[in-house]
């Protein structure tokens, strides 16, 4: 008989060269005391990071992609495989602390809502190294708002907590960071209220390994008006 308790949450990691993070996320990860399954997509990395994973005990299905397809491909990928009542993305590096599951979780159980967003941006907080990235956010964030009509503060977070059948009936296309507004603007044009809590973030330099660049602003930016305009 399997007493083992069913999965509340499902965890995905697109890792793409981040040898020097990924085992602490992991660890991190890992002693949440919350049923879960951990599912890592790394994006073809050719730092070590691959032959770091594939020694790491825990992970409970890692994929290896051929080649680099982005963090929203990563993200897809790992998506019909998940079984959790709820999914969420973690980064592989330390900006995000995993303890915000908790009170991500509470929030949607307490509050009976399908998607929780932990929001780095909440009463105006500036939690960033780059001004520029702050006033970025902000700017798509308000599109997302004015189009969809919604009330964020912080529509790029990556901590989007989702009830995974509202998850797994997206029809999400995009193959890099541009997804995380795809995937808004979808749950949005669904006429699914997300609700917002406050999270700790610490932001990581380019010298850290930063990967996300201007021009992935302007994806977003696409994907927004292009969700608003046509889809």
């Amino acid at each position: 008989m399997n007493n083992k308790p069913p999965i509340k949450l499902s965890i995905i990691i697109p890792v793409y060269n981040e040898k020097n993070t990924i085992s602490v996320v992991l660890e991190k990860v890992k002693n949440i005391d919350i049923p879960k399954e951990i599912i890592v997509v790394d994006n073809c990395s050719t730092d070590g990071t691959k032959e770091l994973l594939k020694q790491i005990e825990g992970i409970d299905q890692l994929i290896l992609q051929p080649t680099n397809l982005g963090k929203g491909n990563s993200i897809r990928t790992a998506i019909p495989h998940v079984k959790g009542e709820f999914t969420i993305i973690q980064d592989a590096d330390l900006e995000y602390n995993p303890d915000s599951f908790y009170s991500l979780l509470n929030e949607a159980e307490s509050g009976a809502f399908d998607v929780v967003y932990g929001s780095r941006l909440r009463g105006g907080v500036i939690r960033t190294r780059y001004v520029s990235y702050y006033f970025g956010v902000q700017v798509l964030t308000f599109l997302i708002n004015k189009f969809f009509n919604a009330n964020l503060t912080d529509a790029a977070t990556t901590y989007k907590l989702i009830r995974t059948h509202v998850l797994k009936s997206l029809n999400l296309r995009c193959h890099g960071f541009d997804l995380d507004f795809e995937l808004t603007n979808q749950i949005l044009k669904k006429g699914i209220k997300i609700a917002e809590i406050t999270i700790p973030y610490t932001p990581r330099s380019f010298k850290d390994g930063k990967k996300i660049r201007a021009w992935d602003g302007l994806k977003a930016l696409k994907i927004i008006f292009k969700n608003f305009l046509f889809d």
